[in-house]
């Protein structure tokens, strides 16, 4: 078959080669080659004439890229679980498959986040640097102390598939006590975790430790703000792998001036990258990663998996393995 009778597919980063292969067996692929996504200008080039995209969450596919790709785009396969850089219903309205990657990086994300929670409130952050900058003289009674974390209170915002990994882990090495705030009751946690479903003021007013893990949407854009940092314990340690929105940043630098945060580890904030002159990343009881939280060899490549298979089958009209607007 001529090449130009191909279907047209255009990659917004370079990922597993073994799945690009893939791609590259039934259609024309072009993967943008920069470590940084291509600017606006260049994607709405890009995708014009587009069968297919696979994104990242960096990507903003709005109605203005879906119109420059025009009619023959079939589906959107986004390299993430979350689609919030994703305009789903103007997809939808034109026909256009939506997919994600769901599952895969459950356990490496959680994994992460119990990394952040130990690392906050242990201040390795600090204690690192003084080795680095020639600053540790001697062993010190007093000098940078943290926190225990056994059968102390752990509060877990959203209890979906990455909060309840991270909570058995959490309950099940350290004893610590669970509340959590759901949509739903959720059984399974109360039982064998012991958990108690709370509203969030509820889950503020408790908890010792607490790890954010909710999808972005109107309901949770800065949820955690002045008026709720107020309503948390002081010295309370935040994690937060799931969005940067959720917390209002300004609010979290005056929270960690007052100590009423102990510390905070982030995996995500906003924007991405946060400058490195932000008071929160020269905060000296913050630890800020530039979001790894599905950064494991096994995780990455069972995304580009998932992506993968999302466009092949939108290109043959078939559901999507992982169909977020079906």
């Amino acid at each position: 078959m001529n090449d130009s009778n191909l279907p047209k597919i255009f990659v917004t980063r370079q990922m597993a080669e073994k799945e690009l292969d893939r791609l590259r067996s039934v259609a024309q692929v072009e993967v943008w080659p920069d470590s940084l996504p291509p600017s606006r200008e260049i994607l709405l080039q890009k995708v014009a004439g587009c069968d297919a995209m696979l994104t990242l969450l960096s990507d903003r596919i709005d109605e203005q890229v879906l119109d420059a790709a025009g009619v023959s785009l079939k589906v959107v396969s986004n390299y993430a679980v979350g689609y919030n850089n994703i305009d789903v219903e103007a997809a939808k309205q034109r026909g256009i498959r939506v997919g994600n990657t769901p599952d895969v990086l459950t356990d490496a994300t959680a994994d992460l986040a119990v990394t952040l929670m130990f690392a906050a409130t242990r201040r390795v952050n600090e204690a690192a640097d003084q080795v680095k900058n020639g600053q540790w003289t001697t062993w010190e009674p007093n000098g940078l102390l943290g926190k225990e974390l056994a059968g102390r209170t752990l509060g877990v915002i959203g209890m979906g598939r990455i909060g309840k990994a991270f909570a058995q882990r959490m309950v099940g090495g350290w004893n610590m006590r669970l509340v959590y705030t759901s949509r739903t009751e959720q059984a399974d946690v109360n039982g064998s975790l012991g958990g108690q479903r709370v509203e969030l003021d509820e889950l503020l007013a408790q908890s010792d430790f607490i790890s954010v893990h909710v999808a972005l949407c109107d309901a949770t854009r800065e949820m955690l703000n002045k008026e709720t940092f107020a309503k948390m314990k002081d010295g309370v340690v935040l994690v937060n792998t799931a969005r940067g929105e959720t917390i209002d940043q300004d609010a979290l630098v005056d929270a960690l001036d007052s100590e009423k945060v102990f510390a905070a580890g982030l995996d995500v904030t906003t924007p991405e990258p946060l400058d490195h002159n932000h008071p929160l990343v020269q905060h000296p009881r913050t630890i800020i990663l530039p979001h790894i939280g599905s950064a494991t060899d096994c995780s990455r490549l069972a995304m580009a998996e998932i992506a993968v298979d999302n466009i092949l089958a939108g290109l043959e009209g078939k559901p999507l393995r992982c169909e977020v607007n079906a």
